[in-house]
């Protein structure tokens, strides 16, 4: 659509690779362009303002002929005798209305109405966390790595969103959010100073956007489509903000649910609804097929980090093997499938590594194409 090559030219920062640093100490450190030999549209990521990517993507929407209506909110959905999906319910300051059409796509998010209107939602019981995510500007030693620090009572992300601004992703147990008492400044400042590590590097920061609470997380729909609609992105699946999957899943997602609408559309106007069924079944297999490598992925980390002594292990484990611990920070950042690094070979070195980087040809595929990177905030 344009919007990447416009997101370069503005205010951004380029991601090459992702530090993680676990409770005891020990380091993973992964480049998204390695001896793996995957590459994406770019040799970097982006981090941007989500301001800034949102208003990029409603202008190319624009661009490209949609009528665009703000200050809007989608109360409910519309259903025929049938069951099918007609269009929605809008609440705006002239008052509710109806808004009808051929399809309804619910990208509206982790707690979508369109998916708990049609009971598709289903919210799972782990892990249950929220995060508090704001910018800072001053945070010392932000360089092109993004960076995760898990500790025993939560994990932050850091990265640089370009203009010498930081994005700082705080997320800690639902439980212990409970100790926030609606001060989400003070408990992010409090629970950064409080860590030796990031303390000094915040000492002269300056906060320049409120600390906006989001959460919890772990929501999967029961399907990602009914008669006359689908849900993509965080609607359709959010598990864990720990490997920054919300724009990645929703740009890919949408793509990949296109063709599909179209089919599902074209069926109704030619009165069948079985076609149309068929359509939106064969999107429900071809999403879980793109994904489900990656869920897997997001399931044993999330595991991980959950537990201190499995993290430090881990941690101790692939830093001694720099060409694992490249893949893994691949398939995080979506420049390398999961399939690579689920493989037998790949866990089998991750659980007995090698001091030293190997030969690429034992856990590489040449240069194989996947989708490019857009990393904003977690938010």
């Amino acid at each position: 659509m344009g919007a990447l090559e416009t997101l370069e030219r503005g205010t951004s920062a380029a991601l090459t690779g992702m530090v993680v640093h676990a409770p005891s100490g020990d380091v993973i450190r992964g480049e998204f362009v390695a001896q793996h030999g995957f590459r994406g549209f770019r040799d970097s990521g982006l981090g941007v303002r989500r301001e800034i990517l949102d208003t990029v993507l409603l202008n190319c929407a624009r661009a490209a002929g949609v009528t665009v209506i703000e200050e809007a909110k989608v109360d409910d959905v519309l259903l025929d005798g049938r069951g099918i999906v007609t269009g929605v319910r809008l609440r705006t300051r002239a008052g509710p209305s109806d808004l009808h059409g051929s399809f309804v796509v619910g990208a509206d998010g982790l707690r979508s109405v369109v998916a708990r209107r049609l009971k598709l939602a289903r919210a799972s019981r782990w892990p249950r966390r929220i995060a508090l995510v704001a910018h800072f500007r001053g945070v010392q030693g932000v360089g092109t790595l993004g960076e995760m620090h898990v500790f025993r009572d939560g994990y932050v992300g850091i990265a640089s969103v370009g203009d010498g601004v930081t994005n700082v992703a705080l997320v800690v147990p639902k439980q212990l959010a409970r100790t926030m008492a609606g001060d989400t400044e003070a408990f992010l400042q409090a629970w950064l100073t409080k860590h030796p590590s990031l303390a000094h590097r915040f000492a002269h920061a300056e906060r320049v956007s409120p600390a906006r609470a989001t959460g919890p997380f772990a929501s999967h729909a029961k399907h990602s489509w009914a008669p006359g609609a689908a849900l993509v992105g965080d609607a359709a699946d959010f598990f864990d903000p720990f490997t920054g999957e919300g724009i990645y899943s929703a740009l890919r997602g949408g793509q990949l649910a296109a063709p599909f609408i179209v089919d599902a559309v074209t069926a109704m106007q030619r009165g069948r609804f079985d076609m149309s069924v068929h359509a939106l079944k064969a999107y429900g297999h071809a999403r879980r097929q793109t994904f489900a490598g990656k869920w897997r992925v997001e399931r044993l980390i999330s595991a991980a980090v959950a537990v201190p002594c499995v993290m430090n292990v881990a941690a101790r484990l692939l830093g001694r093997d720099p060409d694992v611990a490249d893949l893994l920070i691949g398939v995080t950042g979506d420049f390398v499938p999961a399939s690579a690094l689920l493989s037998p070979q790949v866990l089998a070195r991750s659980l007995f590594p090698r001091s030293r980087r190997s030969d690429h040809r034992d856990i590489t595929r040449r240069a194989a194409p996947t989708a490019s990177m857009v990393k904003p905030e977690h938010a």
